[in-house]
């Protein structure tokens, strides 16, 4: 048996998802996509991991996942295959073999999403699909202050729209802030991430840059005592890197 992982790269637009289970099952995901390729490639059922689950319309830059397979293709030979009949949007970067114990998700150390916020003087027509236009620019020191307040151990159940009853506490290593006269870019680094959590914050930091609350908000919905603001729009929302030891 191979554990084989793959390094993918995909733009998120037209799926619901990595992964859409119950209620709102969908086939169009993009783990459904992978999976009938490998299907195809190795005439066996196999178990797809990812480092991530991400969002409808979520994009990413480095997504990691893996699979267990008896098939004896070379790591070429597989990258070949996939990128051969995978729709265009989805893209396989690389392909190597790994440990037998090795799992995308359970030795994930961290995982860093990046937002693109636009703010030129007229929205790009060709970054239309990847960024959120701000037609004002927002206050970067009120949300850098704010973001101080969201940083270390934490309860993100007010920051998620997670229903599930176990721990909804997590750890952000990290938020930076980076801007020019064209574009704002937020990075968030966490151990891991809740149902929504990476859009609800940015989403709320948003928010207090454009003076429409203030940064004692951040403990307020940490309390209860105020709801966070609406998700960010996911179409400038990238999984930008997963990191293990």
């Amino acid at each position: 048996m191979h554990n084989i992982q793959l390094t993918l790269e995909y733009d998120g637009s037209r799926y619901q998802g990595w992964q859409r289970l119950g209620k709102d099952e969908s086939k169009n995901t993009i783990s459904n996509k992978i999976l009938e390729i490998l299907h195809k490639m190795t005439a066996e059922n196999v178990e797809l991991f990812c480092g991530a689950r991400t969002e409808v319309g979520v994009h990413a830059y480095k997504q990691i996942v893996n699979f267990k397979t008896t098939s004896d293709m070379k790591s070429y030979e597989i990258k070949q295959y996939l990128n051969r009949y995978l729709p265009m949007d989805i893209a396989v970067l690389e392909v190597k073999e790994v440990p037998e114990r090795f799992h995308s998700s359970l030795n994930a150390k961290s995982k860093t999403y990046l937002y693109r916020i636009a703010i030129g003087d007229v929205p790009s027509v060709f970054d239309r699909k990847y960024t959120y236009y701000s037609f004002k620019t927002p206050d970067i020191t009120a949300m850098e202050q704010a973001a101080l307040l969201l940083i270390g151990v934490h309860d993100f159940k007010n920051f998620s729209t997670v229903k599930k009853s176990k721990s909804t506490e997590k750890e952000i290593y990290d938020i930076s802030i980076y801007y020019d006269l064209s574009e704002i870019q937020i990075t968030i680094c966490a151990k891991d991430f809740l149902h929504n959590m990476a859009r609800m914050i940015i989403g709320t930091l948003l928010d207090i840059g454009l003076g429409k609350r203030k940064k004692e908000c951040i403990e307020a919905i940490f309390s209860g005592a105020e709801v966070s603001s609406a998700p960010c729009d996911p179409k400038g929302l990238f999984l930008q890197e997963i990191s293990y030891d």
